[in-house]
This record gives C-alpha cells, sequence and structure tokens, in this order.
C-alpha cells in the first residue's frame, strides 16, 4: 500500500475540495417576437378602418346639416307667423339678428340678410307656393310632370334638408317652382354637386333637358337597364365653354371637347369616365375609328360617342350600329352590358330619327350639341305662355283680406311667385 507523501513538518498534505466550475455569466432571455399580420392583411385592416371613419364623418356632417336646414327653415317659420300676428317689420328683424350674433359672435348664420333668406327659404315651400307650381306643371304637360310626393307645403322635404344651405340658397334664388328645386335637390344628394356645378346646371336647365335624347333603348334593353339608360342621357348637351366659329369642321369640335374633357365629363353627368379619342379598330384588315370612348360605371358597359356638324342622317345610324357591334366583339369584357351609342349632331328631326332607330337592334340615342344656353324652340313649345299661366293662378289665389287690394295671377307671375322680402 502507498503511503502519502509527507510534509517537511512531518504532517500529512490536507484533501483539496474539488474546484467548482466558473459561473456563467447569466443571459438575458429576450421575449418571444410577437407574430404580426401580413403586409396584405394589415392593409385591408387599415383600408377598412379608414373608410369606416370617413363613413362616420360624412354622416355626422350630414346630421348637422340637417339640423342646421331645419334650425333656418324654423328661424324663417317663426318670422312669417311673427309678421302676421304682430306686424314685425323690417327693424324687428334686423334688432333680432343684431341680438342673435351678440349671444353667437362665433356663428356667422344670424346676419339680417340671412335671417331675410330664411323667411325666404320658408316661403318657397309653403302650401300657396306649391299649389302655384302643381297649376304650371298642369299647364306644361309631359315635360314637368316630376315626383312631388314630399311637397305638402307644410313641412320641409327631406331631399331640401339633405343639402347644404349655399346650395338652398341657390335653389330658392334661382328657381320659383318647387318640383324643380325638389328634384335639382335630389340630383345634388344622388350625383355630389358642389354648389358651382349645382348653379351651371339650373343655368343651362338641365331638369328640361335631362332623359330627352331620342333612343330606342325600351327595344334594345332590359327593362331595369332601359329606364336608367333613358336618364342617363340628355339632350340637348350644352358646350357652352366652347368656341367655335362657323362651319367648324367634326375634328374641331372633337379636339375642343378633349381639350375641355373635364368640363364635358360634367356636362354628360356622373358616371361617365374617358377611355380615349378616336380609338383604332381594325376589322378584316380595315381600319376604323371611333371619336370618343367612354365606360358608364353605373350602366357598367361602353358609350360609344360620334360627333357630327351637320343635321341627323338615316345613315348615321347604321354606322353606330356597326361601331358598336366591334365595340361589344373586340373590348366588351364577360360580365359588361351590351355597349350604348350616342349620336351627337347638330340638329335633328324627330320623324326622321324615329324611323331610322325602328329596326335598329344596338341600343342608340341621338342628341343635340349646342355651343348657347338659350332653350331650343322645341323646349320652349312645352313652356306656358304668359296669358296661360296668369289666367291659371287666378285661380289658385284666395280672395284678398278686407282693406287689401286683390292679387291677380299677372301680379303674381310678375313677383316669381314668391312675396317680395321687405
Amino acid at each position: 500500500m502507498a503511503r502519502k507523501k509527507a510534509t517537511r513538518t512531518g504532517a500529512t498534505e490536507p484533501k483539496r475540495a474539488p474546484a467548482r466550475p466558473a459561473k456563467r455569466p447569466a443571459t438575458r432571455r429576450e421575449p418571444a417576437a410577437e407574430a404580426g399580420p401580413s403586409t396584405a392583411s394589415y392593409a385591408a385592416l387599415l383600408d377598412d378602418l379608414k373608410a369606416r371613419i370617413r363613413t362616420a364623418q360624412v354622416k355626422a356632417a350630414l346630421a348637422v346639416n340637417r339640423e342646421l336646414i331645419g334650425l333656418y327653415w324654423d328661424i324663417g317659420r317663426t318670422i312669417v307667423e311673427r309678421q302676421k300676428s304682430e306686424g314685425w317689420g323690417k327693424a324687428v328683424v334686423d334688432r333680432l339678428a343684431a341680438d342673435l350674433q351678440k349671444e353667437f359672435p362665433g356663428e356667422s348664420g344670424f346676419s339680417g340678410s340671412n335671417l331675410w333668406r330664411m323667411r325666404s327659404f320658408y316661403l318657397a315651400y309653403t302650401e300657396e307656393v306649391v299649389n302655384l307650381a302643381r297649376a304650371v306643371r298642369d299647364l306644361s304637360g309631359s315635360t314637368l310632370q316630376q315626383a312631388v310626393g314630399e311637397l305638402d307645403g307644410r313641412i320641409l322635404p327631406q331631399a331640401v334638408a339633405a343639402i347644404p344651405w349655399g346650395h338652398n340658397i341657390a335653389l330658392i334664388e334661382k328657381l320659383k317652382d318647387p318640383s324643380e328645386r325638389l328634384w335639382y335637390a335630389r340630383q345634388t344628394t344622388e350625383q355630389g354637386w358642389s354648389r358651382a356645378v349645382l348653379v351651371h346646371q339650373i343655368e343651362t336647365d338641365l331638369y328640361r333637358r335631362q332623359g330627352r335624347a331620342l333612343t330606342n333603348f325600351d327595344r334594345t334593353l332590359p327593362a331595369a337597364d332601359s329606364d336608367l339608360a333613358q336618364q342617363v342621357l340628355k339632350d340637348p348637351y350644352c358646350v357652352s365653354f366652347l368656341s367655335l366659329a362657323a362651319g367648324a369642321r367634326e375634328r374641331e369640335l372633337e379636339q375642343g371637347l378633349v381639350a375641355r374633357i373635364r368640363d364635358f365629363l360634367m356636362e354628360l353627368g356622373v358616371g361617365f369616365a374617358f377611355v380615349g379619342q378616336q380609338v383604332h379598330l381594325e376589322i378584316s384588315g380595315r381600319d376604323y375609328y371611333v371619336d370618343l370612348l367612354f365606360y358608364h360605371l353605373r350602366l357598367r358597359c361602353f358609350v360609344v360617342v360620334e360627333l357630327k356638324v351637320e343635321p341627323f342622317e338615316p345613315e348615321f345610324a347604321g354606322k353606330m350600329s356597326f361601331y358598336l357591334a366591334a365595340v361589344d366583339a373586340r373590348m366588351r369584357h364577360a360580365d359588361d352590358r351590351p355597349s350604348i351609342g350616342l349620336i351627337l349632331c347638330k340638329e335633328h328631326d324627330r320623324v326622321i330619327v324615329e324611323y331610322a332607330l325602328h329596326d335598329t337592334t344596338r341600343p342608340i340615342g341621338v342628341a343635340r350639341w349646342q355651343t348657347s344656353r338659350s332653350l331650343p324652340d322645341d323646349l320652349k313649345a312645352d313652356l306656358p305662355s304668359p296669358t296661360e299661366l296668369a289666367a291659371r293662378l287666378d285661380a289658385t289665389i284666395p280672395p284678398a283680406s278686407p282693406g287689401m287690394p286683390p292679387e291677380t295671377g299677372e301680379s303674381r307671375l310678375r313677383s316669381g311667385g314668391l312675396p317680395d322680402d321687405p
């Protein structure tokens, strides 16, 4: 047995404890990375939230506008009633305006002139004025036959309450017929017109032009599409933004419309998207060119426009049928509806157009273009003469109050059917 090695003192060497392993520096445990959405998923979520926020903002703005317009209507009613019951005059209304402005210094809608506009706003839709409008409509035949279910003269029409105050001022200052005002108010809401666009449409008398193009849509399109397509087209189209010399050629008309395409799109109406001019179609080795090509977003179809600087001729319909067949064959997608043709010419004869379109199987409309804002003779013929109108208004005016001079249809016609502001 081996002996342990002795130290110098004779003692044995003590046992050494085994060395402990060196401590490793503590490592910081990183949290597990979050699982994020994919780029496409996040973008879709963001777009959805943006759309919902904008929708809520629009709804809130519309609700505020309805309340404001309702308030203005009620203030106008109050002024009218106090004028009748207490004999209020201009001084009282001006004093009321000053006191309201003092109480609400941040509000700009309570000036004296605006209070008088509120009075006119209320009077514009009173029962008496609505009855006068119906008399005009009865004399005017089909041209002015519009739905007026909301007009009863006692409540503010919903379409009027839905548009801004500046639009309403334009309606009451530029139009006398409540049913016309209501029609323009509805169009403003549906098509998102600014005040400037609304004024333009009033000045170009869109009310009497909309849906008047000569078409064969009732025979060539399904009923659901036919009504909408008819309302999309108008006659005449007002291109007063163009400066065309006498004897201008078709190419000059085309170039002018394309150069002012934004103005032309506004005249065409909401839903039209410009595709191109002189759109090339190669058929059997021959070249053909469509003057102007549009796509209508609501109709879901191409709209082929041919421009003519002369009166309508029957052969124009045959050429348009050819273009429509070619566009449907070469450009129409599976989910598109059949293309529609619009022939814009300087003049047209209704009988000739009807004969030309009678046996055509392609949907075609014919309308005029004009550079002036005056009404064509056929539209003027739909309006009653001043004598006819005055005679009819006589029957609708109630007897005068004791001590007051009698009012006649002629005097009411001169005043536009609205009581004058003081």
